[in-house]
């Protein structure tokens, strides 16, 4: 069967993908950690596009294999001029379903030698319209009627207005302070944490509980603890100390997501946490809504 025969291809690949990978002496570490429900998502995710797969597959297979007989159940003269039967007809070759019946008749129209035959529109682009009409008033009603949606120029004013605020005046000069506010949503958080596991922890462990840098977990900041404060010691980095600057290597969001993140992390209280550093402040008033 043409499924198997791909399964088993399948299978190969992914059996000679891991026995290269074991045989790699030093992996790269991942860009990413995923929690527990990415990873279960995304297993998921992987068996249904198998299964489909795997049903494409043999139900192609089975077509193949059955041609004659459903070439012959679609010749039987109760069959081929229904709807079901022209659906059938996909399978055997015959488009007519799709591209219309063509009947060649012509009509008593004749101007410069130039004839004009009598033929329907191809079914395909009768529904096309139909389903452009429905779009038109599903699109007028949400927008113009009911005024639910913005409409282009209102959507556009909302996107810069918020994409202003990762660009405040004199975005390249460190003596600029921002207005953000922590973000708290738990997707920016999830995003934060990630950022951080990949980029931050090998300084401040994985915790935060501080290794070369800092302890990010306590009361005590070297550099200002309000997200504003922290917001620019990710992006502006801290020369002589160690600490690099992520602009350009970070969006603004991304920085923001990561200071918010370090800020959730105030009171957790690691284990083996690094002595205090710095000035005590309380850190994470919002100052400005986004």
């Amino acid at each position: 069967m043409l499924a198997h025969r791909t399964l088993s291809f399948v299978a190969a690949g992914l059996l000679a993908g891991y026995a290269a990978g074991a045989q790699t002496p030093a992996a790269a570490p991942p860009a990413a950690t995923l929690s527990g429900q990415e990873l279960l998502l995304g297993t998921l995710v992987g068996l249904i596009v198998l299964l489909l797969l795997v049903l494409v597959l043999t139900g192609t297979a089975i077509v193949v294999k059955m041609k004659p007989q459903l070439r012959q159940l679609y010749d039987l003269p109760t069959v081929h001029d229904t709807w079901s039967g022209q659906v059938l007809g996909l399978l055997v070759g015959d488009a007519r379903l799709v591209r219309g019946e063509y009947r060649d008749e012509l009509l008593d129209h004749d101007y410069d030698g130039i004839h004009e035959f009598d033929n329907d529109l191809p079914p395909w682009w009768k529904w096309g319209f139909a389903f452009t009409v429905v779009f038109a008033i599903g699109y007028v009603g949400y927008y113009h009627v009911m005024r639910t949606g913005q409409l282009q120029g209102a959507e556009y004013a909302a996107e810069m207005q918020q994409a202003a605020l990762f660009v405040p005046v004199g975005g390249d000069d460190p003596n600029q302070v921002t207005t953000y506010a922590a973000l708290t949503a738990p997707t920016d958080l999830s995003s934060g944490k990630s950022i951080f596991a990949t980029n931050c922890a090998p300084c401040h462990g994985a915790n935060a509980e501080g290794k070369v840098g800092p302890n990010l977990t306590d009361e005590f900041w070297l550099h200002g603890g309000n997200v504003n404060n922290v917001y620019k010691t990710i992006k502006f980095g801290v020369n002589g100390k160690g600490m690099v600057a992520w602009k350009g290597k970070l969006s603004g969001k991304q920085m923001l997501q990561v200071a918010s993140y370090a800020l959730s992390l105030q009171g957790s209280k690691p284990a083996n946490p690094k002595a205090p550093q710095g000035e005590k402040e309380a850190a994470g008033k919002p100052v400005a809504k986004l």
